[in-house]
């Protein structure tokens, strides 16, 4: 048994609060170096008398470890426990005070949960692993309102470039809401429609003022009220981490130099602050037109926590996405947060993180963050082919163990954005790849997020082509994979097991390219198979005795001896439903 790899960190992912009265406990051993992990745990007032064991299942394992996890409810809310290891020839507990070969009588040596206080539960909004997101570039989606057109606003059909304008406005999304609400989408992700002087808009002018191009903030209120009557959620997109050129503190700045009031507001090495030949003040990137905000400031702190607070008072948005989120300091998120679910608990506070973002996600910041790793994942597996069916399910497994339960079930899953190139143009315009991929995707935990256009066949490669004006044209759209889409959205909306219940990968003899996992719940257990290959390709797995039926042909499928042997044609999906015998029709 390889001991330095053996690992636990108490209060953390591996050892949290899934409830109010459940604590989930995790331990980490080298890849099949353990044969069996028993959980040792009771009151620490109480140990001699109370201590108890259980067993704990391996939930993951990737290329390196594996991950065991067990659930335990501690009757009086406090947990000390320690673990006990086995393999073939050689047995250890592992405590906070290392390895022995005897626990102590007490529990002073033992991991301690102290107490399950209900205030450090992180319990993200119920209704975000029930939707199912849609991104909008507000300028290219539609144009329901003329008179508001920028000055030589272009064809809707132009190509799109780095500072041209086509229209887009608020109204146009008004316009389409039976469109997005016939599609299944539940939920809206909004890039910023704040007073800006590009076409993305991240570069902040006026954070109370939506655009005029786009509108008014009765505008916003209006369409926010309309999507929530058709149960369609809404969140807007939050630059905190810098300004645009033009906002007015930093105008004052530019003016007044070192006798500004809005100083501190920025990063300022020198005066006087000019742009040129390089900014010599803190920007995004090195993007003169986005200085960077102090969020330390206690000024500029007031005045981004009152916009936090007014747009989902006074316009009634859902949440906020939090652009470069990685790059504000953690005290301002959490003072955000307690500001944000103050006025409603349930808002959904999502991050632009594309690494690991643990140190956000920890119940005091963040809900979730975009799941990046997962993309990629993703990406590489079904549409470029870098990876086979064995690493890819070992980087998912690796991110299902890195974060806890209820982040998974929160994380924002994308598989493109405003940018990245569009899916179909990283699937090399080959749709079955698109669709073995946006199968996953919405089959998988968490909540997906469809870029606006992909459902009707829009292509794009890097930032501006991924960001080209939506198909309103039935005769251009890609109908087939405007029907697959809404097949899929409707598959999950219907099925609880889909959308919130267990996922894991079921072990397969099979050639490469497939996977197989299972989703389940208390009432419902749903397989799924796909093929990321260009070849047919039989497949022998153990799952869940009983009889399946495939849910869109309605084929069935005898498991009732516990394994399935079952062709899965090239770059395709099966999906199996479980039947529950005692409700199957005659």
């Amino acid at each position: 048994m390889q001991l330095e790899s053996i690992s636990h960190f108490p209060k953390s992912h591996m050892a949290y609060a899934r409830d109010r009265e459940t604590i989930h406990i995790r331990l980490r051993a080298k890849k099949g170096d353990v044969t069996h992990v028993d959980l040792v745990y009771g009151d620490k007032y109480d140990w001699n008398r109370s201590y108890k064991r259980v067993e704990m299942n391996q939930f993951a394992s990737d290329q390196l470890y594996d991950y065991y996890q067990v659930e335990v409810k501690p009757p009086n809310l406090r947990l000390s426990y320690a673990f006990y290891l086995m393999s073939d020839f050689f047995s250890i507990y592992y405590t906070e005070k290392g390895l022995t070969h005897e626990l102590a009588p007490h529990a002073t040596g033992c991991f301690h949960y102290p107490f399950l206080n209900a205030a450090d539960v992180n319990q993200p909004p119920q209704w975000v692993k029930d939707a199912v997101f849609y991104q909008i570039f507000p300028e290219r989606f539609a144009n329901g309102d003329p008179s508001l057109n920028p000055e030589n606003v272009e064809h809707w059909d132009a190509k799109p470039k780095q500072d041209n304008f086509f229209g887009g406005d608020i109204q146009g999304v008004m316009n389409h809401i039976d469109y997005l609400h016939s599609l299944g989408i539940t939920a809206i992700y909004f890039t910023p429609l704040f007073q800006a002087t590009t076409n993305h808009k991240y570069d902040t002018i006026d954070y109370m003022q939506v655009d005029p191009q786009f509108g008014n903030n009765d505008t916003l209120k209006k369409l926010v009220r309309r999507c929530h009557e058709r149960g369609i959620r809404v969140i807007l997109d939050a630059v905190f981490n810098h300004s645009g050129y033009y906002f007015q503190p930093f105008q004052d700045v530019l003016t007044h130099q070192e006798n500004s009031a809005y100083t501190d507001w920025f990063y300022l090495s020198e005066f006087p602050v000019k742009k040129d030949p390089s900014p010599n003040y803190g920007t995004f990137a090195f993007e003169y037109k986005m200085p960077k905000l102090n969020t330390e400031q206690p000024e500029l702190k007031a005045y981004l926590l009152d916009v936090a607070r007014y747009w989902i008072e006074e316009v009634g948005i859902d949440g906020w996405r939090l652009d470069v989120a990685n790059e504000v300091d953690h005290q301002f998120w959490r003072e955000f947060r307690a500001t944000v679910k103050s006025i409603k608990p349930d808002a959904y506070i999502l991050g632009e993180i594309w690494h690991n973002a643990h140190p956000w996600l920890q119940g005091d910041q963040f809900d979730a963050v975009m799941n990046y790793p997962v993309t990629d994942s993703i990406l590489n597996f079904f549409c470029y082919r870098k990876t086979n069916a064995s690493t890819f399910m070992q980087e998912i497994n690796h991110i299902q163990a890195i974060y806890s339960e209820p982040v998974n079930e929160a994380a924002f899953n994308l598989l493109d954005s405003h940018d990245t190139a569009r899916l179909l143009t990283t699937c090399q315009e080959d749709k079955r790849k698109m669709k073995a991929a946006a199968t996953f995707q919405l089959t998988y935990q968490g909540t997906p997020c469809i870029f606006y256009g992909d459902e009707v066949g829009l292509t794009g490669g890097d930032d501006p082509d991924c960001r080209k004006t939506m198909i309103w044209d039935e005769e251009k759209q890609d109908q087939d994979l405007l029907s697959f889409y809404k097949k899929m959205i409707h598959l999950r909306n219907e099925h609880a097991a889909l959308r919130d219940g267990s996922f894991r990968f079921l072990m397969t003899q099979s050639n490469d390219p497939v996977i197989a996992y299972e989703r389940k719940n208390d009432s419902e257990t749903f397989v799924v198979f796909i093929n990321a290959g260009d070849v047919s390709s039989y497949v022998l797995t153990s799952l869940e005795p009983g009889k399946y039926d495939e849910v869109f042909s309605n084929e069935s499928y005898d498991a009732s001896g516990g394994s399935l042997h079952i062709n899965v044609p090239a770059f395709s999906s099966l999906i199996l439903q479980r039947i529950q015998e005692s409700f199957r029709s005659p």
